[in-house]
């Protein structure tokens, strides 16, 4: 059954919404949206599914110039094959969403994009060996081995042609720490069928 997640930071603090934004990602049996007012938005799913045609070790191998040392090492060393092949999976879903928030695709140089967290929260990421403060993020276990990211940034990190489409991308501390600093949402869950049910209603 095909199910649509959405997330959405909500605008309680009473702000306009300079920037409005979103992001979507669908894989294996999810769809999710994510939207923002003011900082930048990436979303990512992954299915963990297991290669068909290739060992798991063979597989993750495929994909080690695009980690950092640290990162290859947490994965190589998560535990048993199953484990490693969450591991990937979890950190190709991080930087996934962080390179779809700045608008830029996975050529980007992703083995300098290093994140670090603490059981899969307080999750943090570094570039060039950089600790970026200005960004959050968030990992999600939807279920049935499916797993989302939500990467929240400030505007100033958004490649120069999409910087172009955004209304603002400075602000001083204060109003730029209001947008990240937003209350957390919770996902909340669709299925199609419910999705056309509401759209039907909303046409009258």
């Amino acid at each position: 059954m095909l199910t649509v997640h959405v997330f959405q930071e909500s605008d309680k603090a009473g702000m306009d919404f300079p920037n409005f934004n979103f992001n979507v990602s669908h894989h294996g049996d999810y769809v999710a949206i994510a939207s923002e007012p003011l900082c930048l938005v990436g979303l990512d799913i992954v299915s963990c599914a297991i290669p068909l045609r290739e060992t798991i070790p063979e597989f993750v191998q495929n994909f080690s110039s695009y980690f950092s040392s640290f990162e290859w090492d947490n994965i190589l060393n998560a535990g048993a094959s199953d484990e490693i092949l969450i591991e990937f999976y979890r950190y190709w879903c991080l930087k996934e969403a962080y390179v779809k928030a700045i608008g830029i695709g996975v050529a980007y140089g992703l083995d300098k994009v290093e994140f670090h967290h603490t059981g899969w929260g307080n999750i943090s990421v570094k570039i060039d060996g950089e600790t970026m403060t200005e960004w959050k993020f968030w990992l999600f276990e939807l279920g049935k081995r499916h797993w989302a990211s939500v990467a929240k940034g400030h505007p100033k990190s958004a490649t120069e042609s999409y910087k172009r489409t955004l209304r603002q991308s400075d602000f001083d501390e204060e109003d730029y720490n209001k947008g990240l600093y937003l209350p957390d949402a919770p996902f909340l869950s669709k299925t199609v069928e419910q999705l056309i049910s509401i759209f039907c209603v909303a046409k009258g």
